[in-house]
């Protein structure tokens, strides 16, 4: 049992007998004492005064007084005004060690069969163009919320909806049919996400030319949009895709599979991946058929255009468009396709979207809808709401140009890994090929950490220069403490020394040890706290401060060094399992850990 626990039901036995009242939920629940008190656990006692009639000084020197004499684990106590501070016995904290020890996957619940199922939806990118910055961030935080979710004991699916029909794709689509004279991915060199997001780039450089041309004729902007013959030929794309035309969909075939092979690839790198892929051009039909299903039972209403809508009025929202008057599909109709399949393919007890905040509205609308229209776990939908991510000179643009690609990203990431390792000598006896798989391990925690270590409600700005620092909050720092503990229990290992067969179950630990011990104890609260308000950063951030604690204590005391055979033993012991929590919290972030830099 938790050391939290075991003070909690003492705390709530001493107020029962001192007192006669049973204390109320959550009041006997101790605190993590501050680093400037004596102390490991604090028990506020506000809440008892009414039942103890006494000031808080003496309520708390007397429940610190009973505890001390009924509870083994408590050792001595301090009072601070309504503060009671609890120092636990060193031998408990030996034990919790042992325990931990002895927990390969500490921290982590595995599902039973019955688990609930979790559907997690990220990444959703276009097929006009490659990944950038912003689905970087989207990534990370979708595949590290699947990883933390399950670490909590429940079924994950990961999925992804790819948009692969649309005006945008047609952009590029007539772009390469006007300029491409017949180039593939194989003639340009390049990856096929690259080069279709090449004439997405054109088709807007194009177009913007013509506006120009056309508002020199004495057109006004919107005259000029409606009568450019670009445009006008996209939309007649379009609607020639919507009707099946042979010769649109063998195109439009052809180059989202250049796309899909480049989305593979850089998937592959990022390390993240999926259970099930849904594409919006075999979704849309099921989510118009499911509209017009609803307007027959009344959910919906028509307008005298042939439009069909949705009433959100007495929820508090507007009237919401799902059907043009020509019968075409918008995003919220194909959203309801898509959790139609899903439902259909899976028994989801909850949906998790992780879109960006731009869309708050958009999923409020959906969870009404998918409510509406008889799914589930439509009202309980989660929209997990990210910011957005910038670059320190700004935002970026993808018609324009001037979007960071992921793949261009993480070869940047990578080179300054190499460049900065070496330059600090962490690579020094490496083979080329240790030095490259080294740099790769460096260069995406850097990028992967940094994006994670922020609260993912808020806006960011990713800067790829401080993210590759081996000092301060860097997945660097923290890849490095884990390739130092692990040299050094190989140099244990070299010696002869193996701390599982060494008694160290009467070694008294230290007050640094205490502290570290108490930290690793924390880390099952935090994947849960992390699983309960989806947030990797909680995970990110404690990790950090665990590797701070350790290197401090690495610093101060001798591991190899020390004389005493159990105390070596023990705090051998006591650093495996800050390197077995620094990998699995790492690993819940989708980050690698070197064992050697």
């Amino acid at each position: 049992m938790k050391i939290e626990q075991i003070i909690s039901d003492a705390a709530a036995k001493a107020v029962k007998a001192l007192y006669g009242v049973d204390a109320a939920p959550g009041t006997t629940n101790p605190q993590k004492t501050k680093k400037e008190f004596e102390g490991n656990l604090t028990l506020v006692v506000f809440p008892f005064l009414k039942a103890s009639h006494k000031a808080p000084e003496a309520t708390a020197q007397e429940i610190g007084e009973y505890l001390k004499e009924h509870e083994p684990a408590v050792a001595s106590f301090n009072v601070i005004k309504g503060f009671l501070n609890l120092v636990i016995a060193p031998a408990f904290w030996s034990e919790m060690l042992h325990h931990i020890d002895e927990e390969a996957q500490f921290g982590i619940r595995q599902a039973a069969p019955d688990a609930p199922l979790i559907m997690v939806e990220y990444s959703s990118p276009n097929t006009n163009k490659p990944l950038h910055l912003g689905h970087v961030r989207n990534n990370l935080l979708g595949y590290s919320l699947s990883k933390i979710l399950q670490a909590n004991g429940n079924r994950v699916v990961k999925t992804n909806i790819v948009n692969d029909r649309g005006i945008h794709i047609c952009k590029s689509m007539l772009a390469w049919e006007k300029w491409g004279n017949g180039i593939t991915p194989e003639k340009a060199g390049k990856k096929g996400d690259h080069l279709i997001g090449d004439f997405y780039v054109l088709f807007d450089k194009h177009y913007k030319e013509e506006l120009k041309e056309l508002e020199a004729k004495g057109m006004t902007a919107e005259e000029a949009e409606a009568a450019s013959p670009l445009m006008q030929e996209a939309r007649e794309m379009l609607r020639k895709w919507e009707a099946g035309d042979p010769e649109v969909r063998r195109v439009w075939e052809m180059m989202n599979n250049w796309v899909y092979a480049g989305f593979d690839e850089t998937y592959r790198r990022l390390g993240v991946d999926f259970d099930k892929i849904y594409y919006e051009s075999q979704t849309y039909l099921e989510g118009k058929a499911k509209v017009l299903e609803g307007l027959e039972k009344g959910l919906m209403f028509r307008k005298e255009d042939g439009s069909v809508w949705a009433d959100l009025t007495n929820e508090g929202l507007d009237q919401k468009l799902l059907l043009r008057s020509d019968g075409t599909s918008v995003y919220m109709t194909q959203d309801i396709g898509t959790a139609q399949q899903r439902f259909r393919d899976f028994p989801i007890d909850k949906m998790i979207y992780v879109v960006g905040n731009e869309q708050n509205y958009h999923f409020q609308v959906l969870s009404i809808l998918l409510d509406r229209l008889g799914f589930k776990w439509g009202k309980d939908l989660v929209h997990f709401s990210y910011g957005m991510v910038e670059l320190p000179e700004g935002k970026m643009k993808s018609r324009e140009g001037t979007v960071v690609d992921a793949d261009d990203l993480m070869d940047e990431m990578i080179d300054t890994a190499r460049e900065t390792s070496a330059e600090l000598g962490k690579l020094d006896g490496c083979t080329p090929e240790e030095a490259e798989e080294i740099s790769r391990i460096v260069g995406l925690g850097a990028l992967k950490y940094f994006i994670l270590k922020v609260d993912p409600r808020k806006n960011m700005t990713f800067n790829p220069k401080e993210s590759i620092d081996f000092n301060g909050n860097t997945g660097p720092f923290i890849q490095y403490t884990h390739a130092r503990i692990c040299s050094v229990m190989r140099k244990a290992a070299e010696a002869g020394i193996d701390y599982h067969s060494v008694d160290t179950s009467h070694v008294e630990p230290t007050e640094k040890e205490i502290s570290l011990i108490q930290h690793l104890a924390d880390f099952p609260s935090v994947v849960a706290e992390a699983g309960r308000i989806y947030s990797p950063s909680l995970i990110a951030n404690y990790v950090y401060d665990l590797v701070k604690e350790y290197n401090q204590f690495y610093h101060d005391y001798a591991i190899l060094r020390e004389e005493d055979a159990q105390v070596r033993a023990f705090r051998l012991m006591l650093s495996a399992n800050v390197a077995k929590v620094i990998k699995t919290g790492m690993g819940l972030l989708g980050i690698e850990v070197p064992d050697r830099m």
